[in-house]
């Protein structure tokens, strides 16, 4: 699980605005259009979403989750521990329709 690989393969994307780029944060609006591309792409990287999904989170996720601003009903929320590191991808679709904000988070 490579943070790097992921954040280059997201930066690919169209997006609207990229917000922040750090070595272990990346924070940027897309476009709806590109919303199943960014889907795919962090599917292959971290797997299924686990919110939604049919199960809770466990505590240590939503620790992690809220300290970055927490996830609602109508968002996306990826996560995957290694053991040695965590990466976390949030998606936080606008009224708007047209905009999704993206948080990566290596921890």
């Amino acid at each position: 699980m490579d943070f790097i690989a992921i954040k280059k393969d997201i930066k690919a994307l169209s997006f609207d605005s990229l917000r922040t780029d750090c070595d272990n944060f990346f924070e940027g609006v897309i476009v709806k259009k590109e919303l199943e591309k960014l889907n795919t792409q962090l599917k292959s990287f971290l797997g299924d979403p686990v919110y939604p999904s049919q199960g809770r989170l466990t505590h240590e996720v939503k620790e992690t989750v809220d300290s970055f601003g927490g996830i609602m009903p109508g968002q996306t929320l990826y996560y995957k521990d290694s053991g040695t590191n965590r990466i976390l991808a949030m998606l936080w679709p606008w009224q708007d329709g047209q905009r999704v904000t993206v948080k990566i988070i290596q921890q």
